[in-house]
């Protein structure tokens, strides 16, 4: 199957708080629980075309709430980033975050059930794995016996050293340019730890990870030597934290700027894990296109975001008058790996695409949504709420006015609030712009598994032999075949604003490779389900009419083919 996953965070996606303040503490503005998304927001989930769910911030991390009743040391405000805290400054690699708990003391077993319940709902489940930085407190209270936290019997007196777990800025005192408190409430760290963002300084500014501290793995950044053998402790640590989600049932870790870890660490721990768990997929978060065959080779990812490379020039096509021509050189950048590549529009680290800071009206959207989901076989991802056209349009907290759903903050998200329906999801709430939206999600991403020329197909561009059509703008529009046995799509998308009458080319190359015979052929578009006698040959143009800003997915089934 073609890995269709839906991120969502717990601490947002349920809160059905409609009366949220700006800053405001989980009291004010409550909080998402993991026991309130049940088999039937499940269900109602997977209906989109979903396989997989990615729960965002299950780990407990630093927040500004105080949990030191139930035994959970609290964390010092003054770096935590908002009042719920980043749900990658990670303070307890053993346990889930409180916050999502109905009842703090059984959390664990809150989200086992979460477990048991996606899967009964036929849906797999991937967490976050964050091994390149921890919280500033880093304090585990449920780990297994024999078990140290990271940082402890560290000599800190040195900069670096093998098995040390941080990086020390010795003889200095942490000071960042940020308000740190005064008195018993002030946060106070001697020497200073380098911070996650590869900030070796005492001084991070406002814009660095200044809430997390990066962890050692056996490379001395002070003179770029690597220590790995003996194995570091670090990587050890890390190990036997996969092994304990793993066995938790989990079906995925999405590891967290994962090329900022060694490869040979992943080259070392993941065919480990792998040994016990053979179907548990890693996915890596990396943004440099020069590492992709060596962190899906050496390294023994699974997948990778294409964040750089596809995610950046649809954005441009959208946004900043990028040619969609550009766009064949995006799938020859990862020829022969594109089926590794993950695709999305939206994350939470990215703005929305219905936000004003990007498309600004979620209706354009098809265009994009059709090469992003279908160009390969790898995996699509949207992010909660992305369905509905969500614009995240709220400065909530921490997280100004920018685009994005707070990731930081107390919140809770308008659209997925009426989906919801406090807990029985459906359309009734919806704006009919919203339900039109919502049922072109569904029908593009049931498409990439009922369809075996999307999920497992042979791609062919067809814009070399289209570059001096006229009826074809290279800059606006962009065609495609996608192909699996005795089935045929021909897809084309407008990014323009004009509608367009295509007379599209097909050479001979392609009639070759993908087997397709010649002749006149009753298809249907798979978006619209409208229905259309077409001429398939490389003598003839393919004719299809399309809208601005949308699509078409032209089926052509072989053995209905009338040969000329």
């Amino acid at each position: 199957m073609k890995p269709i996953i839906y991120q969502l965070l717990p601490r947002l996606f349920t809160n059905y708080c409609e009366t949220c303040r700006h800053d405001g503490t989980i009291e004010q503005n409550g909080c998402g629980k993991m026991n309130a998304i049940t088999g039937r927001v499940l269900k109602s989930i997977k209906d989109l075309g979903v396989t997989h769910v990615w729960y965002t911030g299950v780990i407990e991390h630093a927040h500004a709430t105080d949990y030191s009743h139930f035994g959970i040391k609290r964390d010092n405000p003054h770096v935590v980033k908002g009042k719920a805290g980043s749900p990658y400054a990670i303070s307890d690699y053993y346990d889930i975050d409180p916050d999502i708990a109905e009842n703090v003391e059984k959390r664990l077993s809150e989200f086992d059930r979460l477990v048991e319940r996606t899967h009964k709902s036929g849906l797999k489940v991937i967490i976050d794995f964050v091994p390149n930085h921890v919280a500033r407190r880093y304090e585990s209270d449920v780990k297994p016996v024999g078990i140290e936290d990271f940082g402890v019997g560290d000599d800190n007196t040195m900069f670096f050293r093998r098995d040390n777990n941080f990086y020390y800025i010795t003889r200095q005192l942490f000071a960042p340019s940020i308000d740190l408190g005064e008195g018993d409430d002030a946060y106070v760290e001697f020497p200073a730890k380098a911070s996650g963002n590869d900030c070796f300084t005492a001084f991070p500014g406002p814009n660095d990870w200044y809430e997390t501290v990066k962890l050692n793995y056996g490379v001395d950044y002070g003179d770029g030597s690597r220590h790995f053998d003996p194995i570091p402790s670090t990587w050890f640590k890390m190990l036997h934290i996969l092994r304990y989600w793993a066995s938790r049932k989990i079906d995925g870790f999405r590891c967290d700027m994962a090329f900022m870890v060694p490869v040979e660490f992943w080259e070392w721990a993941i065919p480990q894990v792998k040994k016990d768990y053979p179907d548990l997929i890693f996915i890596a978060e990396i943004y440099d296109v020069a590492l992709y065959r060596e962190f899906l080779g050496r390294a023994r990812f699974d997948y990778l975001y294409d964040k750089v490379n596809l995610y950046d020039t649809l954005r441009g096509i959208q946004c900043s008058h990028f040619s969609a021509a550009r766009l064949t050189n995006c799938w020859q950048t990862v020829e022969g790996i594109g089926q590794k590549m993950l695709n999305f529009l939206e994350n939470h680290d990215e703005q929305r695409f219905a936000s004003e800071y990007y498309a600004g009206d979620p209706a354009l959207v098809l265009p994009s949504l059709i090469v992003s989901a279908t160009m390969s076989t790898g995996p699509f991802m949207i992010y909660m709420g992305q369905e509905l056209g969500e614009p995240a349009a709220d400065a909530e907290g921490f997280s100004g006015h920018d685009g994005r759903t707070t990731i930081f903050d107390y919140w809770s998200i308008p659209t997925l609030r009426r989906w919801l329906n406090n807990g029985k999801p459906g359309l009734s709430k919806l704006t009919s712009r919203e339900r039109w939206l919502r049922e072109r999600y569904g029908k593009v991403m049931n498409m990439c598994n009922t369809e075996k020329a999307i999920s497992d197909g042979s791609f062919f561009d067809l814009m070399y032999v289209n570059y001096d059509n006229s009826s074809l703008n290279p800059h606006r529009q962009y065609v495609y075949m996608r192909s699996y046995e005795k089935t045929t799509l021909v897809i084309a998308v407008n990014f323009g604003t004009n509608t367009c009458d295509l007379r599209i080319k097909i050479p001979t190359a392609a009639f070759e490779m993908l087997e397709l015979p010649r002749g006149t052929v009753e298809c249907v578009d798979l978006l619209t389900g409208e229905t259309a006698e077409k001429t398939v040959s490389d003598e003839s143009p393919f004719d299809t009419f399309i809208a601005p800003h949308n699509a078409v997915v032209w089926k052509i089934e072989h053995d209905k083919i009338k040969k000329a």
